[in-house]
């Protein structure tokens, strides 16, 4: 089965020649890519954050299996849905989904399973593929979607993911997120700098206490600390912001806002 693009000329064009050259202009060429376990990415349309996705797809490695971790915004299927299909479609093409990682996570977890529903809508999965079909057109996706608010459960599943990531150079996980929504410019960084102290420090469970005491509409906050407690169990020693940013910065609106980080773990 090949799960067709839901949000093509909606969040990102939807002419294939209009895509790839959008995604070749927010992707700018870098001297030396990092290897990393980790990564957050936004989500939003690429108007407001394209060029936040494009520039940590500019400056790390993206090897031939990509783990990309989104939000259930719509509540349906498993709460942690590894997709089921054969390959996921967009306007640049079909990229296969890894089925290999998807039977042996699934056989092996306590928490994951497989699942087409959950996915089958879902935006923040979806605007993630360009960017690495064009950055690595070799690649392989795992798609999982999130919906998951146990922390207990999304540390598990984390340890779980490390299993793919310890002992490779070719797997990536992409946390999909958007930071806080819908606020003032500076209150959003106000609070959204309280969420990257506890990435900054390699503290998956901190970030999900955190977001929760303050808060902090950060929509992907599960999806990102599964990724960063895969990480720190496969040996991650550092955390770096590469820019946030938010809406206003398009719009001219800073009154109301949504932010959007990317950061890399290592």
């Amino acid at each position: 089965m090949v799960r067709k693009p839901a949000v093509a000329g909606m969040f990102y064009p939807g002419d294939g020649e209009r895509l790839r050259s959008e995604v070749t202009r927010l992707v700018q060429p870098s001297e030396k890519k990092r290897r990393v376990l980790g990564i957050v990415s936004p989500h939003a349309g690429y108007t407001y954050s394209g060029g936040c996705a494009g520039t940590i797809f500019s400056k790390v490695y993206i090897p031939d299996v990509v783990i990309v971790l989104g939000v259930n915004h719509r509540g349906f299927g498993h709460p942690f849905a590894i997709d089921g299909n054969d390959s996921w479609g967009t306007p640049l093409g079909e990229i296969p989904v890894a089925s290999y990682l998807a039977r042996q996570l699934a056989e092996k977890s306590s928490v994951f399973a497989i699942d087409t529903i959950a996915s089958a809508q879902e935006h923040s999965l979806e605007v993630q593929v360009p960017f690495i079909q064009v950055v690595n057109p070799a690649a392989t996706i795992l798609p999982i979607t999130v919906a998951s608010g146990n922390l207990e459960h999304l540390l598990v599943a984390g340890a779980e993911l490390a299993e793919l990531l310890i002992g490779s150079d070719n797997v990536l996980i992409v946390a999909s997120t958007d930071m806080s929504h819908y606020i003032d410019a500076e209150t959003a960084k106000i609070k959204d700098r309280k969420a990257i102290d506890r990435i900054l420090e390699l503290d998956p469970a901190g970030l999900f206490k955190t977001v929760s005491r303050e808060g902090i509409t950060m929509c992907g906050v599960s999806p990102t600390v599964m990724m960063l407690a895969a990480a720190v169990k496969a040996g991650a020693r550092q955390a770096e912001v590469v820019e946030y940013t938010h809406s206003g910065k398009v719009s001219g609106d800073f009154s109301e806002v949504v932010a959007y980080l990317s950061m890399m773990v290592y």
